[in-house]
Order: structure tokens, then C-alpha cells, then sequence
């Protein structure tokens, strides 16, 4: 086994996983809930960007609703980031788990 080669290797690896985690915290992804009426773009660093809501589901009688559907849209967007981040950053390990990634 040559250790140079294989410290080339672990460098290699290194710069292509912080160049993935910097254009993943750039990328954005959108999720909508209740037909659209709630919609949220993130980051897939986790990072939320935006928040719209249609005005026909705000009812000052019913915000428990509204509550639940802005979080079922949060949690959405921030899972479909960690998937995205996840099935990159096993591009760049060749799906060994390393801490921290």
C-alpha cells in the first residue's frame, strides 16, 4: 500500500466534498403543500429562503391548520434538501460514511 498515494486520494476526496457542500448550499429546492396553497423554497444546506401562502387558506378561525401546513411545508423542503445533500455527498465518498458529511 503506498501511503502517498493514498493521502493524494484522501485530498482529492476532501476538496471534492467541500466543493459539493458549497454548491449545495447555494442550490434551492420548492416544496408545496395543500395543492400549492403553501409553498417553501430552501437551501439544501437547510437554510429557508422563502415562504408564500395563499391567502384563501389564512382563517383566523382555524390557524392551527395554517400552523400545520406551514410546518408539513418546512419539514418537506428541509428532507428533500438532505436527500439531495445526501446522494451527493455519497458521489464524492463512493458511499463510505465519514463523519461530519
Amino acid at each position: 500500500m503506498n501511503i502517498a498515494k493514498l493521502m493524494q486520494q484522501a485530498q482529492k476526496m476532501q476538496a471534492g466534498l467541500a466543493s459539493a457542500q458549497e454548491e449545495l448550499a447555494k442550490r434551492t429546492v420548492e416544496v408545496a403543500v395543500a395543492n400549492g396553497k403553501v409553498q417553501v423554497t430552501a437551501t439544501c444546506a437547510g437554510d429557508i429562503l422563502a415562504l408564500k401562502i395563499d391567502p384563501s387558506v389564512v382563517d383566523p378561525s382555524d390557524v392551527d391548520f395554517l400552523q400545520d401546513l406551514i410546518l408539513k411545508a418546512v419539514q418537506e423542503a428541509i428532507q428533500k434538501g438532505r436527500d439531495i445533500s445526501a446522494a451527493e455527498m455519497k458521489k464524492h465518498t463512493g458511499g463510505l460514511p465519514i463523519p461530519g458529511f
